[in-house]
């Protein structure tokens, strides 16, 4: 199990407010986290970079004091986001200018051939398995509920004037649910973690061709493809093999 990760400020931004965690090679927990963090001035940056050292350190400490079963991962990911969450939050009432600072969050945590998956927000999670892409998340969004409701198309959400809006978000207030799911982890397949500075710029099917052609390499190729698309946002791509 080996990850590949790339992330930029991209071309409109001034800072960039995404932040990602790879584990090494000797690692033994095989942990992936993706953050991407809103706030005025630097509230983004601190918010992403909070959520996701909270969510790794708790993960790390508390795994071997659990029966490593389903049901008790998953809770151990529901756990540690709502840990997050709350660090964040607190974070946020203490400094002024960090006050209303959240960000959207995405763990993947593999062990015995299961994908455990944590999320908050409009970062995905897609799995490519043969010649099919699927996103396991679903995005936590204003145009994402008008979809749902059948107010709009799916095309017509692509260029919805408020497509990022979110609903939910992690750290903006004391208490967040959420999603939180199990799949299965079979050889060849391919999982890719992003922010939305990629989707909202990149097709999921150019991101499909990108990542079969090659994994290792794909994330540098996304972040070109998004910064020729304009790179209106920050940009992170974690690539899993």
């Amino acid at each position: 199990m080996i990850g590949f990760a790339k992330s930029d400020i991209g071309k409109a931004r001034d800072i960039n407010q995404d932040y990602y965690y790879i584990p090494s090679s000797d690692d033994d927990l095989k942990l992936f986290i993706l953050a991407d963090g809103m706030g005025g001035y630097n509230g983004g940056e601190v918010a992403s970079k909070l959520a996701t050292e909270s969510v790794k350190n708790y993960i790390e400490n508390n795994f071997n004091q659990i029966e490593h079963t389903r049901d008790e991962i998953l809770k151990l990911i529901k756990n540690a986001t709502e840990y997050a969450n709350m660090v964040v939050f607190e974070k946020s009432k203490m400094q002024e200018e960090l006050q209303g600072m959240g960000t959207t969050l995405d763990i993947c945590f593999i062990y015995n051939n299961k994908i455990y998956i944590g999320h908050v927000g409009d970062s995905r999670v897609y799995r490519i398995r043969g010649e099919i892409i699927r996103k396991l998340t679903k995005d936590h969004s204003y145009v994402q509920q008008l979809v749902e409701d059948g107010k709009i198309t799916r095309e017509e959400a692509n260029n919805h004037p408020k497509k990022n809006m979110l609903t939910k978000a992690l750290g903006c207030t004391a208490y967040v649910e959420p999603d939180i799911r199990a799949r299965n982890w079979e050889k060849g397949d391919i999982l890719v973690m992003c922010s939305d500075g990629l989707t909202n710029m990149v097709e999921e099917k150019e991101i499909y061709l990108v990542v079969k052609q090659n994994p290792e390499t794909a994330p540098n190729k996304l972040i070109e493809l998004a910064n020729e698309a304009g790179g209106y946002d920050n940009i992170t791509v974690i690539t899993i093999i």
